[in-house]
C-alpha cells in the first residue's frame, strides 16, 4: 500500500472512491435519494476544480493498492472556518468500504498533518456528520470534540461535529490515541 500525493490523472479514481464511500458510509444518515443520485462524472468535475487551485499548504493524497488501484484519498489545507481557532483542516477523507479499518485512513491523515506542519500549521480540525461511525476514528487519533453545526444535505437538516488537534506532531508521528493539548477543550466542557 502506497500513500502518495495525488495527480490530476487520479481524478477519475478519486471521484469513483468519493461516490462509493458516500453510498456505503452515509446510507441511513443521508437521504437515499441523494446518495442514489450521486454521479461520478459530477464529482470528477468538482475534483478538477479543486486540483486547479491546489497549492501551498493544501495537499491531496491517495492510498494506492498495487492490485486494486486507488482505494482512498484525503484532502486538507488551511482552515476554511477556523473552528476552535485552529489553522488547518482535514477537508475530506474517504476509503472504499473493504479498505476501512486497516490503518489506511490513519496513514492518509498522517500525510495531511505532515503537509500542514511543513507549511507551519500545527493544528487542524475536521467536520463530520454527528452519527458517522468515523467519529470513533477521529477520537482514536486523539481528536477532541470542539464544535457543532447544522448542514442541509439532500433536503435533510443534519448535525455535523468538529474534532480538533492542537499538536499535529502527534498525528504526523503516528501516535495512536495521542492527545491534543490540554488547551483544547471539548465542546461540552466549560472553561
Amino acid at each position: 500500500m502506497q500513500i502518495r500525493e495525488a495527480h490530476e490523472t487520479d481524478i477519475a479514481a478519486i471521484a469513483t472512491v468519493h461516490v462509493a464511500s458516500w453510498r456505503s458510509t452515509y446510507r441511513g444518515l443521508v437521504p437515499d435519494e441523494y446518495l442514489d443520485g450521486l454521479s461520478v462524472s459530477d464529482r470528477e468535475r468538482r475534483w478538477r476544480e479543486v486540483f486547479s487551485t491546489v497549492g501551498g499548504a493544501q495537499g491531496i493524497f491517495v492510498a494506492e493498492d498495487p492490485v486494486l488501484g486507488i482505494i482512498g484519498f484525503a484532502d486538507g489545507g488551511p482552515s476554511r472556518d477556523r473552528v476552535g481557532g485552529l489553522g488547518g483542516e482535514l477537508y475530506a477523507i474517504y476509503l472504499v468500504e473493504r479498505s476501512q479499518r486497516r490503518g489506511v485512513g490513519r496513514r492518509l491523515v498522517k500525510a495531511v498533518a505532515s503537509r500542514l506542519l511543513r507549511a507551519g500549521i500545527n493544528a487542524m480540525s475536521v467536520w463530520v456528520l454527528e452519527n458517522n461511525p468515523a467519529c470513533g476514528f477521529y477520537e482514536k487519533l486523539g481528536g477532541v470534540l470542539i464544535g457543532k453545526k447544522t448542514v442541509v444535505i439532500g433536503g435533510a437538516t443534519l448535525a455535523e461535529v468538529a474534532y480538533g488537534w492542537t499538536d499535529l506532531h502527534r498525528v504526523a508521528e503516528d501516535n495512536p490515541g495521542g492527545t491534543s493539548s490540554p488547551a483544547l477543550r471539548p465542546a461540552n466542557q466549560k472553561s
